[in-house]
């Protein structure tokens, strides 16, 4: 059935230091935010305060039910991998070493998060206790707020980042978009897509790097590459991959179009490369120069196409023809893993090409401009009414429900 979305840690010597921090910042706060009007704050306590004090109780208490188990998890877990590298000959396995030590670091990472969350949420509930005695204003209660996102955005990732299960959830994602051939509607459409995966990084406080986008004079782009270099952002994004159909005019004319677009996802290793070893004799390598009447800079680009599979990636993004090289490579790695994944195989050459799936076959997503501006996921179900949020970046409904969807699939099988 489709979805639609159309409308207590403990006392100690810790809480007592925290809060002296949260005063001594309030106070200092306080003196900027004296200014403010009286009339300021009682519009502000009319319409808003209501609405965002439930929002901040609301996540209080969320991080008060979750935090302290999750903490007391994530400890017991740093301690036994920290036994793990006591007890390891690190020099024995340097690989076995680099995954070892990369699992302890990323421990202390969560660790560290979620004590900064205690934190976030202290400070949360005093500036509102405060708020309440008409002690702090709308700049310091709107903080309280802004502590409480950023409780709620960590707790989403933190949930969300223990459904991933697939060996390379967990790194960063290189997302390709490619215009239909549909002329100017399905280029414009792509370009559609591309800044609604830019906006959805940046508003999840992360930045998606355009690498190359293949401009068009008329407005539009025939492809583009975006990198997102953090955690997860494959396991996040993988649910994106396949063909967005676009139903009405993306440039804001009167007649009706069908516009697609293909969005295509591979991991991007952020701090190793990708372990595989490809016979040369398969590669066949060759380079070509981005031309000015593309609307784009002269650049070396590099094409790279794997014989046996078919297999072709390109990279023009970086500064010289060697890097993009690296980079094509490191690409077609990529992807030859991910299928080599799906086919359950763990050597190249047992590749079934065959069986490879054409990513035009695979139907994702359908944004219907009118009678009403409906966006359907169609492997999901989901259903948003608010085509304009979508666009600009609002796909967390989406991500979540594939996330679970692959979750589900993976504890039946």
């Amino acid at each position: 059935m489709a979805a639609e979305y159309c409308q207590p840690i403990t006392t100690s010597k810790w809480r007592t230091h925290t809060r002296t921090r949260i005063h001594t910042r309030i106070a200092y706060l306080s003196v900027g935010a004296s200014s403010q009007s009286s009339m300021d704050d009682k519009v502000f306590k009319q319409l808003g305060m209501f609405s965002l004090r439930k929002k901040i109780d609301d996540a209080v208490l969320r991080a008060e039910m979750l935090a302290p188990p999750a903490l007391q998890l994530e400890e017991d877990r740093r301690f036994r991998r920290e036994e793990k590298i006591r007890d390891y000959d690190l020099w024995d396995d340097p690989v076995k070493s680099n995954e070892i030590l990369a699992k302890f670091a990323d421990s202390t990472k969560v660790v560290d998060a979620l004590k900064d969350l205690r934190y976030k949420i202290e400070e949360a509930k005093l500036i509102k206790e405060l708020a309440e005695t008409d002690a702090v204003n709308y700049r310091l209660f709107k903080q309280a707020y802004m502590a409480s996102v950023d409780a709620t955005n960590f707790l989403d990732w933190y949930q969300m980042s223990k459904l991933f299960r697939s060996s390379y959830d967990m790194h960063g994602a290189s997302l390709v978009i490619t215009a239909g051939d549909r002329g100017i509607c399905s280029e414009i459409w792509a370009e559609h897509l591309l800044k609604m995966y830019v906006n959805w990084a940046e508003k999840k406080g992360h930045k998606g790097r355009v690498l190359e986008k293949y401009s068009l004079k008329g407005g539009g782009i025939k492809s583009a590459t975006i990198e997102f270099e953090f955690e997860f952002a494959y396991g996040y994004l993988l649910g994106e991959e396949g063909v967005h159909h676009m139903l009405g005019s993306p440039n804001g004319s009167t007649v009706d179009e069908a516009s697609q677009a293909a969005v295509e996802v591979t991991p991007l290793f952020l701090d190793t490369v990708p372990d595989l070893t490809i016979d040369d004799k398969d590669l066949i390598v060759s380079y070509t120069s981005s031309s000015e009447t593309e609307n784009q800079p002269v650049a070396s680009v590099v094409y790279i196409e794997h014989v046996p599979t078919g297999i072709s990636v390109q990279s023009s993004g970086e500064r010289n023809k060697f890097t993009n090289k690296v980079k094509a490579l490191n690409r077609l790695k990529a992807k030859l893993l991910v299928i080599m994944s799906e086919q359950g195989i763990s050597d190249v050459s047992s590749i079934t090409r065959d069986a490879i799936m054409d990513i035009w076959k695979r139907d994702t997503r359908v944004y219907k401009l009118h009678p009403n501006k409906v966006v359907e996921d169609l492997k999901t179900g989901v259903q948003l009414c608010d085509l304009n949020s979508v666009l600009n970046g609002y796909i967390d409904p989406f991500v979540g429900a594939h996330v679970n969807l692959r979750h589900a699939a993976l504890k039946v099988a």
